[in-house]
């Protein structure tokens, strides 16, 4: 009940009047009295009833003031959520479950290029793109499965016409009951930034622009920094660690368009040899960290050494050695192989200690295998006595 604040003062006026005129005719009665067998009763117990109501006239007051200020908490919360929607710097639109506009703040609006009474009520999916409409309405679908934040990619289409990449996160309201209500959408344009990477990722010769280049010969040793990982921009670089026995084990090959560096291991021991004359361009961790484009691009880098470094683990899990060399000359075509009518010819020259290395065995049994795989002409050597295998080789 809303009781104005005036009328509960006025209220509060009458009922001390009441008591006063009360009081006053209490004693004039103890001094001319009328009834003096009832009346005297009854004006007590009416004094009684006028303390009572002038009581809950006073606690109605208090109640009211604290409603009040609680109901004006309330609107400063309020008005500072609206607030905080619609000045949002980024899209931010409320949908139910079926993706009906129901809220849109000003950034969605601009945008959509809507106008913010024409949005509301719209289904969302008229300004999806129509190549997408259908994974979207299979997004939708998830969603009421799903408690978790969701984000998409989709393609917008803006009133007039003009399409946008948006990167959309939204999030799901249920109520107590666990039924979906709501949809909360955060839209924001990223097309400027996909073509920026697209750009980065189809041309890495942009890691070597504006940055320091280094240059090592075959057979030298690269200095690792922790804060700094290098970018192959041509040649061939050999990872490796030392065992307990004191002998070097190869753990990756960091060919050209990969990186590598201190700070991409946990091995106590890590050095880098130039397997090839290398050159390499140096990347600053800080600057990795303040370019969200940079860490994107070194990313696809970073995954595929992982990958190397994990094929490299299942070849020493292998327990015959003849197949750890086999899946060792396998990831060698992968990462360094380059067609030749015989087959595929490995860029890079390896001894027969560092294949040993690489499979955890001795450089005598990597020479008899060798020599094996010759003799039954799976692979061969070319003038430079690089090793070429065979197009029959995976036959194996």
């Amino acid at each position: 009940m809303n009781i104005n604040k005036l009328e509960i003062d006025k209220f509060v006026q009458r009922t001390h009047g009441m008591s006063k005129r009360l009081a006053d005719l209490y004693d004039n009665l103890n001094t001319m009295p009328v009834m003096p067998d009832t009346l005297p009763q009854a004006l007590l117990e009416l004094g009684s009833a006028s303390e009572i109501v002038d009581m809950a006239t006073q606690e109605l007051y208090q109640q009211n003031e604290e409603l009040i200020q609680t109901r004006n908490l309330l609107e400063a919360e309020r008005q500072r959520y609206q607030d905080l929607f619609e000045f949002a710097p980024d899209g931010y639109l409320v949908t139910n479950g079926i993706g009906i506009i129901q809220e849109a703040n000003h950034a969605a609006t601009k945008l959509l290029n809507v106008p913010q009474q024409y949005l509301v009520g719209k289904p969302m999916i008229n300004y999806v793109s129509s190549e997408d409409r259908q994974s979207f309405r299979g997004f939708l679908i998830q969603l009421y499965e799903c408690n978790k934040v969701k984000e998409l990619v989709v393609r917008i289409q803006k009133r007039n016409g003009e399409l946008f990449d948006a990167a959309m996160t939204v999030g799901v309201v249920r109520s107590q009951q666990g039924k979906l209500v709501a949809l909360r959408w955060l839209m924001r344009d990223i097309t400027e930034r996909k073509r920026v990477e697209l750009a980065l990722l189809k041309n890495d010769c942009d890691l070597s622009q504006d940055r320091p280049w280094h240059k090592y010969c075959k057979g030298e040793t690269i200095s690792l920094d922790m804060g700094v990982i290098w970018y192959v921009n041509q040649g061939c670089v050999k990872l490796s660690t030392l065992c307990e026995t004191g002998e070097e084990a190869m753990v990756g090959l960091a060919s050209e368009g990969t990186v590598f560096g201190a700070s991409l291991t946990a091995l106590h021991t890590y050095q880098a040899t130039a397997l090839t004359d290398v050159e390499l361009v140096s990347i600053d961790l800080t600057e990795i960290a303040a370019s969200p484009i940079l860490s994107h691009t070194l990313l696809a880098k970073i995954n595929k050494r992982l990958r190397q470094t994990e094929s490299f683990l299942a070849i020493c899990g292998r327990r015959r050695v003849q197949d750890r060399f086999h899946q060792l000359l396998l990831l060698l075509k992968q990462e360094i192989g380059q067609p030749v009518p015989e087959g595929t010819r490995l860029l890079v020259r390896l001894t027969h200690e560092e294949l040993a290395s690489a499979c955890c065995t001795t450089r005598v049994t990597i020479t008899r295998l060798i020599g094996k795989l010759q003799k039954q002409g799976k692979i061969c050597f070319d003038s430079k006595n690089h090793i070429i295998l065979k197009n029959i080789y995976e036959l194996n």
